[in-house]
């Protein structure tokens, strides 16, 4: 009621309904950890879209599988990327190198923001034009220098893609707001400044190079380098922990022909587990080599319960690679994967099995080798999805099973679908449900749980997301002094139980045919 009640009359009061929306969580935010021609370090970037790789990290690179598979997620229906970019410190004269551009201008030494052979592109060059005007006299008596304490500088980028200037005007090395280094370390995306003790004065101007006539200066030979192989020290999936979210993880082979490390993925495996996602395994180069018959699951070392979070696809595919002509090369399927079970989330929705004749692969050319149904009927029962070849349909994902999919195994996350709709149900839950911390343990508490949870699942249900005619068989959400007893309340937790049915693929379509017997007419 009002705080005080003064003078008669009618008094207005809202009343909070409790009712607090749980949404749902993204379900394919795709996580790429490799090498890439430039692009910031060991951070995670995301993107919305390939140019946005392209502008970032330089697009496709003959060196770099990443840069293929993620071309492939966005080709094939992916909407949003983190991409980590690894990098191994190269080697020259038997020492390891940074790889980092050096420019040297006069007495102001400049390095490249990132490491790689992009720096060499750069141009950095100095110039005092116009610092005499009255504009640059008003900067420097507000910065409490004098016009001579003044310079520009100008920083070119140049590819077969373009080229992108930037230019910064007054600054100075004095200590004060335009002082250079503070300015590039929050304005340009190319260049930094060495050391953090500046020179006296300013730099020179830059005059007319001999080659070509260009003004300014290239990076010192032998400073950028581009990274050397990666070896399983490089990958560090803790790096993703800046990211809000990451449904997917795909960690293409260093090189085209070669393998992801055992380590690497093992590593990985546990990361996606602790973090609700799924990790997308690509099949060793060997399996191409072998018959169906004679593949092994176990070959990958990654079983246990977390092996639920984990899906396997064989085989590798030929696509036609720009770089090279067009010429068919052999890649990785995991970007193509992962973009098209985004883009059945999209379509269908998370408990939609990403596999069928609508789960096309895009810009595939063949496959690697080519399956048949009885090579299917050897890999399917180990919880290998298939990826196969149809003659109208053209290249298709054929199978929808996790790594705990094995007939064998019996587990109740045999499907990708289901454990997927488990993990965006327990996101969703966890994140919605933050409120409720610090709130009084009691019924009314446990009340809007049961409102806001039943409701999200509510929502789920009229998407049809759960098998059942009616929501009582579809899904159940319990927060009472059944779940939550005396010595609960006493340690300061509330328990939430969440049920639900899953819809599983109809993996086996069997039709039975009968004739009917003659019928006399009489």
């Amino acid at each position: 009621m009002p705080s005080t009640l003064t003078y008669p009359g009618v008094y207005i009061e809202e009343i909070p309904s409790g009712i607090r929306t749980l949404t749902g969580v993204a379900t394919s935010v795709t996580a790429f950890m490799g090498r890439a021609e430039s692009g910031p370090v060991n951070q995670p970037v995301t993107i919305s879209s390939y140019k946005d790789y392209e502008r970032v990290f330089g697009g496709l690179w003959l060196s770099s599988s990443m840069s293929y598979a993620v071309n492939d997620f966005f080709r094939n229906g992916g909407s949003q990327a983190v991409i980590v970019r690894l990098f191994h410190k190269p080697t020259k004269d038997g020492a390891a190198q940074s790889g980092i551009a050096k420019l040297a201008l006069s007495n102001l030494d400049l390095v490249a923001t990132d490491p790689g052979s992009w720096g060499n592109n750069l141009l950095v060059a100095v110039d005092y034009r116009d610092r005499e005007t009255d504009l640059p006299k008003e900067i420097a008596a507000g910065l409490g220098v004098t016009t001579s304490d003044l310079f520009n500088l100008t920083v070119t980028y140049s590819d077969s893609s373009g080229t992108v200037v930037e230019r910064f005007v007054n600054l100075t090395v004095k200590d004060t707001l335009r002082r250079v280094d503070r300015v590039l370390a929050q304005s340009s995306k190319l260049v930094r400044v060495s050391t953090t003790t500046l020179p006296e004065t300013v730099p020179a101007e830059s005059t007319a190079a001999s080659e070509g006539g260009e003004v300014g200066v290239r990076a010192t030979s032998g400073t950028a380098l581009d990274s050397d192989a990666l070896d399983a020290t490089d990958y560090d999936c803790a790096v993703l922990d800046k990211a809000d979210t990451v449904n997917m993880l795909c960690i293409p082979p260093d090189t085209r022909g070669g393998d992801t490390p055992a380590a690497v993925y093992s590593a990985a495996l546990t990361y996606c587990y602790g973090r609700r996602a799924i990790l997308i395994v690509d099949p060793p180069a060997a399996w191409s080599n072998k018959a169906a018959a004679d593949i092994r699951v176990t070959e990958l070392g990654l079983s246990g319960q977390m092996a639920r979070n984990a899906a396997v696809y064989y085989p590798r595919v030929m696509q036609s690679d720009p770089l090279r002509g067009g010429m068919l090369d052999q890649f990785a399927p995991s970007g193509i994967v992962a973009g098209i079970i985004a883009r059945t989330d999209v379509q269908r929705g998370v408990w939609k099995a990403p596999a069928g004749l609508d789960a096309a692969l895009a810009g595939v050319d063949s496959l690697l080798p080519k399956l048949t149904d009885s090579d299917s009927g050897a890999l399917n029962p180990q919880g290998i999805n298939c990826l196969r070849s149809f003659p109208v349909t053209g290249q298709v994902i054929w199978g929808a099973r996790t790594l705990r999919g094995a007939d064998a195994l019996g587990d109740e996350y045999k499907y990708l679908s289901v454990r997927r709709l488990a993990l965006y149900i327990e996101e969703s839950v966890y994140r919605g449900t933050q409120w409720a911390v610090f709130e009084p343990n009691d019924e009314p508490l446990w009340a809007q749980i049961r409102l806001n949870v039943g409701a999200f699942m509510q929502g789920l249900f009229r998407q049809s997301a759960f098998q059942g005619a009616s929501p009582k068989e579809a899904y159940f959400v319990k927060c009472d002094k059944e779940t939550t007893t005396a010595d609960d309340i006493n340690a300061g937790i509330v328990n939430i139980v969440v049920g639900f049915a899953p819809l599983k693929p109809a993996e086996f379509v069997v039709i039975k045919f009968q004739q009917m017997a003659g019928q006399n007419s009489a």
